[in-house]
C-alpha cells in the first residue's frame, strides 16, 4: 500500500494552492501531527524535499533478510509518548540483544578481549517489522493528496495574514508554516522575507542535527555465526573504525544480521573503501566467515542534503537541542519551528520527533487557524 501512496504523492502537481497549515517534512514529526490533525478539521499539507518519506527513519528491507534500519533504531521504556503512539497505532515492539558478553577493545596495542556484560535493567527495544513500519501506518492514516514529495522549499515570505512557500514547481500558502526540519538545515537551505530575529538565527546555525555526523552500517548473513563460543555479536571498541555494534537479526530470530555505527571521520572515502574497513575488523573478531555476508548496508547521513547542513562553527552533540526559544512562534504567530531537535524533553530522538509534534498541536488547537 505504502508504495502506491508513495506513485500518487509524486504524481501530483499543486498550482498556487491555498490550505490552513504547510508541514515542512515528512518524518516522524510532521507525519505524527498530520495524524494528530485528523481529529480537527483542519486543511493540511506535508511538503517534502526527498521522493520518500521518513526523514531520518530509513529502513532496508530485502525479502526473506533481516531489515537493517539506517537511521533511527532504538527506543527505551522511557519514551512514553512514542511507546504510546505505537500502541494505539497497534505497533509492536522486541528487546535489543544485548546477550552476556561483548568484544571489547580498549587500546590498538592490545588484543581484544572477551568480557562479561552486568544485568542490563533499562533495555532498549526495537520495532517488529523495522522502525519503518511507523511512517508506513502513520502515512496510511494520511489522506494521499495531503502529501506532496520531491519539493523543495527555497522562500517562506510573509504577507500579511499568509506565509508563502516557495519551491522549484510552485508557490503554496498557508496561514501557518510548521517546520519539522533539522533547526540548522531550515535556516540555512530556507530564505526568509522578512528576515527571522538575530536570536533564533544564530540559535538555528549552532543547534546540533541528531544523526547529521553518524554513519550507520550493516551486514546480513545466513547463519548469526557470532553466536559460537558465548558471543553475542556486542562489540565495543577504542580502536575502530568501528566503535560500537549489535545483533541485529529480526523479531522472530529468523535471519540475521549485525549492525552497528563506523567512526563518522570516514564520510568523504568511498563506499567500497568503508566496507573493506568494516570487514576487516570484524573478521579480526570472529574469523573468515564475515566475507560470507549476503549484503553490506551504510548510510552517510553527512551526506544527506535533506538533512545535514554545515555548521558555522564547532558544534557538539545535543548541542542547544531542547533549548526553550524554539518553543516560541515567529513571522507574527505564522510559524513554528519543530522537529526532534526542538523538543523541550529528549531532543534528538524519536521520542523527541513524537513530543514535539504532540506539543505543537496543544499550541495549535487553542488557535484560530
Amino acid at each position: 500500500m505504502i508504495l502506491i501512496h508513495q506513485y500518487l504523492y509524486r504524481n501530483i502537481r499543486m498550482k498556487n494552492q491555498q490550505t490552513d497549515i504547510i508541514i515542512l517534512g515528512g518524518g516522524l514529526t510532521g507525519l505524527t501531527l498530520s495524524y494528530l490533525l485528523k481529529n480537527r478539521d483542519v486543511d493540511h499539507l506535508i511538503i517534502e524535499a526527498r521522493n520518500r518519506l521518513g526523514g531520518r527513519i530509513l529502513t532496508d528491507y530485502k525479502d526473506n533478510q533481516a531489515p537493517i534500519e539506517k537511521g533511527a533504531t532504538w527506543l527505551g521504556k522511557k519514551h512514553s509518548s512514542l511507546m504510546g503512539l505505537l500502541k494505539e497505532l497497534n505497533i509492536n515492539t522486541f528487546e535489543q540483544e544485548l546477550g552476556n558478553t561483548a568484544i571489547y577493545e580498549p587500546i590498538s596495542t592490545s588484543p581484544h578481549q572477551v568480557v562479561q556484560l552486568p544485568p542490563n535493567n533499562d533495555p532498549s527495544f526495537r520495532i517488529k517489522g523495522g522502525t519503518y513500519s511507523i511512517i508506513k501506518v502513520l502515512s496510511g492514516h494520511v489522506e494521499p493528496h495531503r502529501i506532496i514529495l520531491n519539493q523543495v522549499a527555497t522562500k517562506i515570505e510573509d504577507h500579511d495574514d499568509i506565509l508563502t512557500i516557495t519551491t522549484q514547481d510552485t508557490i503554496l500558502s498557508a496561514k501557518m508554516v510548521i517546520s519539522t526540519l533539522p533547526p540548522n538545515l531550515l535556516l540555512s537551505s530556507i530564505e526568509f522575507y522578512p528576515s527571522l530575529p538575530d536570536s533564533i538565527n544564530t540559535l538555528t546555525r549552532n543547534t546540533h542535527t541528531w544523526m547529521g555526523e553518524s554513519i550507520k552500517v550493516g551486514l546480513r548473513f545466513t547463519e548469526p555465526f557470532w553466536r559460537k563460543k558465548d558471543l553475542s555479536g556486542t562489540i565495543f571498541s577504542n580502536v575502530g573504525p568501528i566503535p560500537e555494534m549489535y545483533d541485529h537479526s529480526d523479531s522472530e530470530d529468523s535471519s540475521y544480521a549485525l549492525k552497528g555505527f563506523l567512526n563518522g571521520s570516514y564520510f568523504s572515502i568511498s563506499r567500497e573503501k568503508r566496507k573493506s574497513m568494516v570487514l576487516d575488523q570484524l573478521s579480526k573478531y570472529f574469523g573468515e566467515e564475515v566475507y560470507q555476508y549476503n549484503s553490506y548496508e551504510e548510510m552517510v547521513w553527512r551526506n544527506e542534503r535533506y538533512t545535514y547542513s554545515d555548521y558555522d562553527a564547532h558544534i557538539l552533540p545535543h548541542q542547544n537541542n531542547g533549548h526553550p526559544m524554539f518553543q516560541e512562534w515567529f513571522l507574527n504567530g505564522k510559524l513554528i519551528i519543530g522537529g526532534s531537535e526542538t523538543a523541550s524533553e529528549y531532543p534528538g530522538y524519536m521520542e523527541g520527533a513524537v513530543r514535539s509534534a504532540i506539543s505543537i498541536y496543544d499550541r495549535i488547537t487553542n488557535t484560530s487557524i
